[in-house]
């Protein structure tokens, strides 16, 4: 960065760059600015996607993706750029094989501004994809966030039936399961994990700039070595498990 900025009384710099290679203390890294650079956090798709998704994998119960790509900012920008910090904006695709009674799906995720075409069944008056949000486009209609479009589907339809258990809080509920309750809904073993991995292998797509092949079972990736290395990327001395 070019400056020596000492780093804050409160702060133990070494603790809190963990496994990462040693660097000087900036307020570019901490506090939250680290979400978007690639040693300390996983940018704005790893940061939401993980939210925004898992009603995806509860609803479709998804295996591991058959292949993902990317295109982002950080095509156009330099090494020294795209290969420390999350983009700012991207596109990012996944595609997962039938299961079961379920027919194969594509997952597309776009941030940073960027945004699908709107479906022609979305009123005009209603702003489209300002926000936070999830399109599922579906044999029999189309859901934007928890709505069926048209609102007159919505109407039509009704309110559907309650299928998964309502969750008492994320508080209460990460409590109770620490006391050995019931598992958390977005509990590491059924969930949480799966969902992580998947979103991972995105940004992998966006660093590499490949198609990428997944070896769901073996944890890699086919046809690049380059994105296999950042996988389990090397911890810092001292920090090996």
């Amino acid at each position: 960065m070019g400056q020596n900025i000492p780093v804050p009384a409160h702060l133990n710099w070494d603790l809190w760059l963990g496994p990462a290679l040693e660097r000087p203390y900036h307020p570019s890294y901490h506090p939250f600015a680290w979400r978007g650079w690639w040693d300390f956090g996983t940018g704005v798709l790893g940061d939401i996607g993980c939210h925004q998704l898992s009603a995806v994998f509860k609803a479709l119960k998804p295996d591991h993706p058959t292949w993902v790509e990317a295109c982002s900012s950080n095509h156009q920008c330099p090494p020294e750029i795209a290969n420390e910090t999350a983009p700012a904006s991207s596109i990012t695709r996944w595609s997962f094989p039938a299961s079961g009674g379920r027919a194969a799906f594509t997952v597309h995720w776009w941030d940073g501004g960027l945004k699908p075409p709107c479906p022609e069944e979305f009123e005009d008056s209603r702003k489209f994809a300002e926000s936070d949000w999830l399109l599922i486009i579906g044999d029999k209609g189309k859901m934007y966030g928890d709505q069926l479009i048209p609102s007159v589907k919505a109407k039509e339809f009704g309110k559907p039936p309650r299928v998964l258990e309502r969750s008492p809080g994320h508080y209460v509920e990460w409590v109770q399961a620490c006391k050995g309750g019931a598992p958390a809904g977005s509990n590491f073993v059924d969930h949480a994990a799966h969902l992580a991995e998947v979103v991972l292998l995105g940004n992998i797509a966006i660093r590499t700039k490949e198609k990428l092949l997944w070896d769901g079972p073996n944890l890699r990736f086919t046809n690049s070595e380059t994105a296999n290395q950042l996988i389990n990327p090397p911890y810092r001395a001292g920090w090996t498990v």
